[in-house]
């Protein structure tokens, strides 16, 4: 889980703000993505505003000690209400993984880092996006991190991003290694740690696999919400009176 910490004056900073990149340097060697893909394929799906309140009660699963490493810092459970209220929707992108009763059981944030673009706008092109992740106690040790880290590499590629950064804690050692089999330059400040990774161009291929990724996904997520639908209205006619 990445260290990304809510806050409550500048709703639309996801991880460390302007006066803080300042004080780092983006590396000056350039890597290209080289992970082992997992095996087989998990549907992650895109979310929006409307799935705010599954994104806090995923967050609201996870204990003291997730949420620090996740924020970086002890959360209150108001400040992950505030977190989840801020995330804009229009600018960043937010993914997640449902399990057979369809609970977020992975969600990560990929975020548009202040500043503007080469073309003078707010849009995340030719600047880096940040990436979080959390994944909750069940779903550990099944590659599902690493899934989205891939993914978000895809989506941050199709924003023209040329940098993925992860704001983590040195102790969360699962996270850097995912960052580190990427290629990326980490960065180490005390109990901090910053990993870029430089991004190679989208293609016409990232492009398609995206869309066909999220279509699936989606057609996927609405069988298993009828299925599970179906499965509780048959129980409630067989039910004894």
């Amino acid at each position: 889980m990445t260290a990304v910490k809510p806050h409550d004056q500048h709703p639309d900073r996801f991880g460390l703000s302007a006066q803080e990149l300042g004080h780092h340097h983006r590396p000056k060697k350039e890597h290209k993505p080289k992970v082992d893909v997992p095996e087989g394929w998990i549907p992650i799906r895109d979310l929006h505003a409307r799935h705010r309140h599954r994104i806090l009660d995923h967050l609201l699963h996870l204990d003291e000690h997730d949420r620090y490493l996740r924020f970086g810092s002890p959360v209150t459970s108001d400040q992950l209400n505030k977190y989840v209220a801020s995330i804009d929707f229009k600018r960043d992108e937010v993914f997640g993984i449902f399990n057979r009763k369809l609970q977020l059981v992975a969600v990560a944030h990929l975020a548009a880092m202040p500043g503007k673009g080469p073309s003078g706008d707010g849009s995340s092109k030719g600047r880096a996006m940040e990436f979080g992740v959390s994944v909750l106690p069940e779903g550990r040790g099944k590659g599902l991190g690493m899934r989205l880290f891939l993914h978000a590499i895809t989506h941050a590629r199709n924003q023209h991003a040329s940098h993925m950064m992860i704001h983590a804690l040195t102790e969360n050692a699962p996270m850097l290694r995912i960052a580190a089999k990427a290629g990326a330059i980490i960065e180490r400040d005390g109990p901090d740690a910053e990993a870029w990774l430089k991004l190679p161009p989208d293609t016409v291929g990232t492009h398609i696999d995206s869309s066909l990724q999220s279509l699936a996904a989606e057609v996927i997520y609405r069988v298993k919400y009828r299925a599970i639908h179906i499965s509780d209205w048959v129980k409630m006619l067989i039910a004894p009176t």
